[in-house]
Order: structure tokens, then sequence, then C-alpha cells
């Protein structure tokens, strides 16, 4: 398990090459939950997401030898971009391995950046050909299995734990569960009472389904939402969730697509499905714990291209 210590060296050995993205009252999303609401902006971080801060702690941390031989990542969208600008930036050549479901918004930026990337036809196979990658003498930067990473991911439940106001219950969107491990763990050793939520979408259950089977299992992924749709989580971010977190609740991708259409909406925010997904889980909090709450949002990141959530959202029916 990771601590509040191992968050606070990640965050100043990032501090240079990241944003301390805004904490702010959100009067539109308050209005529309009926309970005050604070925002987490992460989609305002460099490469648009969180994923910024983890893959530079990782990167930073690289022995000589390892950023000489090249670093290669998975992803289904936004880590890529992350490890390909933040590798770019430290001049450390990248290779990033993507299913081609991923956003084409993400695979230009990660191509952009320089990074060199792979195409397969699934996240599985994109996670068995990373691991082939590796053992040809790439060094991975793991989305989520890595303490590193997630201390640097941790970064922002400390930020957030320093700037909000009173709160009473946190939600983090959870794919691998990098993300929701390290805040957890800032929100627990600096704010004991409040209770942190996870929100997956239907057809990417990974952390939920490791919770009822007692440990991490492969799952079938098929939602839209490719940047939580992990095949697994890993043994380090189950046992922090399942120790930090409340319940991991689920969401239907459509809920989380009109989640992005309200967030346009009533909190003039541009956010992708993988932060879309936190207010319909909101409601299902409310319903539990009542009208005095006090919700925190992570919206964890921007990079949705307009035509991709127009698209998803008049398949819906929404528009």
């Amino acid at each position: 398990m990771i601590t509040l210590a191992d968050i606070r060296t990640a965050a100043a050995l990032i501090a240079p090459h990241v944003v301390r993205t805004p904490t702010v009252p959100s009067p539109g999303l308050t209005g529309l939950l009926g309970v005050p609401v604070t925002a987490k902006l992460e989609l305002l971080q460099r490469t648009g997401s969180f994923k910024a801060r983890g893959a530079v702690a990782a990167l930073l941390g690289l022995s000589g030898a390892e950023r000489a031989a090249g670093v290669v990542a998975v992803s289904g969208g936004n880590h890529a971009v992350a490890v390909a600008e933040m590798a770019a930036a430290l001049d450390v050549k990248a290779t990033v391995v993507m299913p081609r479901t991923a956003p084409a918004r993400s695979r230009e930026l990660t191509e952009a950046a320089g990074a060199s990337v792979r195409l397969t036809d699934g996240m599985d196979s994109a996670f068995e050909l990373v691991l082939r990658l590796r053992d040809e003498g790439l060094t991975l930067v793991h989305p989520f299995d890595d303490p590193v990473v997630v201390a640097g991911q941790g970064t922002v439940g400390l930020e957030l734990a320093e700037d909000a106001g009173e709160l009473t219950d946190v939600l983090v969107s959870v794919g691998g569960g990098g993300l929701i491990a390290g805040v957890a763990t800032a929100l627990r050793a600096l704010r004991p009472g409040v209770r942190v939520w996870g929100v997956e979408t239907e057809g990417a259950e990974a952390m939920s389904a490791a919770l009822r089977a007692g440990g991490p299992r492969p799952v079938p992924v098929s939602s839209l939402v490719t940047t939580l749709s992990a095949p697994s989580v890993a043994p380090l971010t189950y046992a922090h969730v399942s120790a930090l977190v409340e319940e991991v609740l689920v969401v239907s991708d459509r809920d989380a697509v009109q989640g992005c259409l309200d967030l346009a909406d009533r909190a003039k925010l541009w956010a992708e499905p993988a932060a879309g997904c936190l207010l319909p889980a909101a409601r299902q909090v409310l319903a539990r714990v009542g009208e005095d709450a006090r919700l925190g949002l992570v919206v964890c990141g921007g990079n949705s291209a307009p035509a991709e959530l127009f698209g998803w959202a008049e398949g819906f029916g929404l528009l």
C-alpha cells in the first residue's frame, strides 16, 4: 500500500512538470444535483487528463539505462497521450500500444508527440503486446500497476484535500484503478471522514468484478468508454480500493454520455465519458447518503472530440 508520504514525495517530484488544476465550487452542478458540488478540474491538466501526473512520475524515476532503452505503454487513450508528451519533454523514445477502438484524437495526439503507435484489435491483445515488447527490452510504463504511478495520481487527492471546502463524498472514475487508489489514500489520510466512491461503466467493470470475486479477474470489455476499459485491475489497485473505497458504482454508457452533455450545459466543462459517468453515479450516492451531502467530483479528463461525443449522443437518442 502506498502512503501519504509517497504521494507528497511524488508531488514535489512532478510539480515542475504538471499543473495544479483548479478545485472550484460548481453552481451549475449544485443546481442540477441539489447539493453543494465541488469539481477538481483534471481536464485542464497537461495532456487533457490526470494521466500526466503518473506518467511523468514514472519517467522521472527511471534509471539512465531504462531511459536509454526507450519506454513502452498500453492505453485506451489518455495514458498514451500522457506518456508520449511527457517522454518527448524528457527526451525519451516512446512506443505506445493502443486498441483500434481508441479515440482517433488520442491516436493523433500520441503520434504528434513523436511516439510510435502500435494498434491491436482490442484491449486484451494490447496488454499482451505491451508485455511482449517489455520482454524484448523496452521499459514498461504501466498505466496503473505501479506504486510510483499510483502515487503520482494520488497528487490529485492531495490537492483536493488541501483546496476544497467541506466534503462528505468524493466520486472518482475507475479504469485500472490507479487514480482512485491514489486519491483514496490521500483523502483517507487527510480527510478521514470523507467517503470515496468509484464509478465504472457497463462493459468496463474490472474493479467491481474484482470486488465481487475477492481479487482481480479478467473481464470482457464492451463499453464505448475506452479510457476506462482495462481488461483487469491489478492486485495493487484492488488492495487499495477494497480497503479504502466505499463502493464502486456502475452506470450505463448512455448515462455517461448524458453526463457529458450535462457537464457542458450546467458546468461549462467539455468532458469525456470517463468523467461524464460521475453525474449519474452522484445521483446514486445521493439516494443512499441523503440531502446533507457535499460532493466532490474528480473530472478526470476532456479528451473527446466533438464529433465523437455528438455521435454517441445521437446514437443514444440524446440529441
